[in-house]
């Protein structure tokens, strides 16, 4: 039997340090999937991290941010570090804005976008088992700024691998506090996506 495992992370330069750790851990690529915030543009398509506006009908906003607002997929670039995942690419996610993605989960949320199913990032987690609430917490970590780290593993390596995990990730119970304070209840993918300095200043409280 499998289950899902799911780690928040400030940055996705955390993450990538504990996909890493999960690879050496003996987890498959094929079985890990990352999803991060780019409203601040760190992440260009084709690995570098200096990115320019995509603005094809000239209208002054970025187009990868209008793709989010009706769920549109973005065309995916491949890149990604050697040995890391492979695949990393553009997707346009309800309420989050553009983010970068990888792998099984981002495949599946991208399919629910492609079709017009509602959900995005919490229909595939919930299709995949992590219960809503959680899910809800995650979607809205990643439109805060975060990054999400998903991986399914054996049942017997569960508790082996979060110890691992946990080392460098955030606590879900401190996000809840700290999201709960501002009014947040659930994710909303009709809320205005968070500004570039907005992901910043997000990001910064949990550094």
């Amino acid at each position: 039997m499998t289950k899902v495992i799911s780690k928040l992370y400030p940055t996705y330069d955390r993450a990538q340090a504990a996909v890493k750790e999960l690879e050496s851990a003996g987890v498959s690529h094929s079985e890990i999937s990352i999803v991060s915030n780019n409203s601040d543009n760190w992440y260009r398509g084709n690995g570098s991290t200096t990115t320019k506006r995509v603005d094809r009908d000239g209208d002054g906003v970025d187009d990868r941010a209008e793709g989010a607002g009706t769920g549109a997929g973005i065309g995916a670039t491949v890149g990604g570090a050697a040995g890391l995942l492979a695949g990393l690419g553009l997707l346009a996610v309800p309420g989050v804005a553009p983010v970068v993605a990888a792998g099984w989960l981002a495949a599946t949320a991208a399919g629910m976008a492609a079709g017009g199913i509602t959900g995005g990032i919490i229909g595939a987690l919930t299709q995949a088992g992590v219960s809503d609430d959680d899910a809800q917490l995650y979607a809205e970590s990643v439109r805060r700024g975060g990054t999400l780290l998903t991986a399914r593993v054996d049942d017997a390596d569960v508790t082996r691998l979060e110890t691992i995990l946990d080392r460098s990730a955030l606590l879900t119970s401190d996000l809840r506090t700290n999201y709960g304070k501002t009014g947040w209840k659930s994710f909303d993918p009709n809320a205005k996506p968070y500004s570039a300095d907005e992901v910043r200043k997000e990001r910064s409280l949990y550094r």
